[in-house]
């Protein structure tokens, strides 16, 4: 034998059965990649229980958007009626938000005790009743009670009808919570739609609001039978996304990092709502007062706002799948506070209802996106970021009405607007936290 001959035989044995085992680590690689893409298509294909519940929820989300949707039209009548100026027009509907924050923590253990349809639904009777009552009130203190009841109705709506919908989207195995939140944004147009054409058709407020509560109500009540039954404990799925992929503040321990997410989580959302409420509150305000647009006219604007923040979040599912919800987060932010800042450098009515919709589709998808990272926070109790997001992130339709109010007096409406701009500004400094394109 010569020398190195059977140590040769015995590398290249070695090598032949490493090939070997390459080989079958790749088949068995193979096989457990197709078994999860089966895995996947077998979660894609939801029950008809799980699709019923599906379309409930939208309902659900729907009526929400639209009930007070057709109070937010109404607002300078109201405002006119009641003889009252922008810093106490500010503080009266400031009593909507207040509601909300003073309601919100409670909605956790409202849907732990009754479940979150119910709950949702029940939220909902409640918010028709006060929009009804403060679109009929002789008083500022009437005026401002019944927004109080109703926003606190609503936070509990919200909070419930988000949970539902996050164990609908648990059984589907897939993201569906922006489909819903862009249903909520089809009810807030047509609700302004609504509105605008009663306005236009001169229908007293009485009637129109009374059809409209009376409509909705009942449209929730029936979709609470086909809501899916049993406790709302189910647990949250497990996001394969590694924190690490976020940039928090370097040299933080895990403690402190997830507090450093949660908050920049909450200022993301309340940027969000921040847009919204000049939508709500004074988008329709400015092109009838300051811009001397027509009462229905004028109307567009908060329609225009919404509508295109249903075109984002439309399309929000698919472009961050593509491009991450980090960047997505980023370009909507510069989108928003570019064009309502050119809207308000060069105020025309066209203008202006064209940086209403840039500002709607800027932050489109922004509170989804808090409130689902928030509810996948490690560190934090099932539900605990999405309840401390949701509840939070109201301050901004507290804080903003009063705060506009006193610069529009102190100097002029144009100028408290320029909230719109400075939410961008807030979105691009803090998107980091936000996950990016997944490789």
């Amino acid at each position: 034998m010569r020398p190195g001959t059977a140590p040769h035989r015995h590398r290249h044995r070695h090598r032949h059965r490493h090939r070997h085992q390459r080989r079958e680590s790749v088949r068995s690689y193979a096989r457990r990649g197709r078994l999860r893409r089966m895995t996947v298509d077998v979660l894609r294909r939801p029950a008809l229980a799980e699709r019923r519940a599906r379309v409930a929820v939208a309902v659900l989300f729907f009526t929400n958007g639209a009930l007070f949707a057709n109070l937010l039209p109404r607002y300078p009548q109201i405002k006119a009626d009641l003889g009252i100026g922008n810093a106490a027009y500010g503080l009266a509907v400031a009593a909507f938000p207040a509601g909300a924050i003073a309601a919100g923590l409670a909605a956790g253990a409202l849907v732990r005790r009754y479940g979150s349809a119910r709950v949702a639904v029940g939220g909902t009777l409640v918010t028709g009743a006060g929009i009804l009552t403060a679109g009929l009130g002789g008083s500022v203190a009437l005026f401002a009670g019944a927004l109080l009841l109703a926003g606190a109705a609503d936070a509990v709506t919200d909070v419930a009808q988000n949970a539902h919908g996050l164990r609908v989207q648990r059984r589907y195995g897939r993201s569906i919570i922006n489909s819903f939140h862009a249903i909520w944004s089809i009810g807030a147009v047509t609700g302004g739609s609504m509105a605008a054409a009663a306005i236009a058709l001169d229908v007293p407020r009485g009637p129109h609001l009374l059809f409209s509560s009376l409509l909705f109500v009942a449209a929730a009540c029936v979709a609470l039978r086909f809501c899916l039954p049993g406790p709302d404990g189910e647990p949250a799925e497990e996001d394969a996304t590694p924190d690490h992929d976020r940039e928090p503040a370097r040299g933080t321990p895990p403690g402190a990092r997830t507090g450093y997410v949660l908050a920049a989580l909450v200022l993301i959302a309340t940027a969000g709502t921040l847009v919204e409420d000049a939508g709500n509150s004074w988008a329709t305000l400015y092109l009838s007062d300051s811009l001397h647009a027509s009462a229905a006219l004028a109307a567009s604007g908060y329609v225009a706002l919404v509508g295109a923040q249903f075109v984002g979040r439309i399309l929000g599912d698919r472009l961050v799948d593509r491009f991450g919800q980090r960047a997505v987060a980023r370009s909507g932010a510069l989108i928003a506070a570019v064009g309502m800042g050119l809207a308000l450098a060069v105020p025309t009515v066209p203008g202006t209802v064209l940086g209403f919709a840039a500002a709607g589709f800027g932050v489109a998808t922004l509170v989804p996106a808090a409130m689902h990272e928030a509810d996948e926070l490690p560190g934090l109790k099932p539900g605990s970021g999405l309840t401390i997001v949701s509840w939070l992130m109201r301050l901004g339709f507290l804080l903003s009405p009063p705060v506009v109010g006193l610069v529009a007096d102190a100097t002029s409406l144009r100028a408290g607007l320029l909230v719109v701009p400075l939410a961008g500004v807030i979105v691009l400094l803090l998107a980091g936290v936000l996950r990016p394109r997944r490789p």
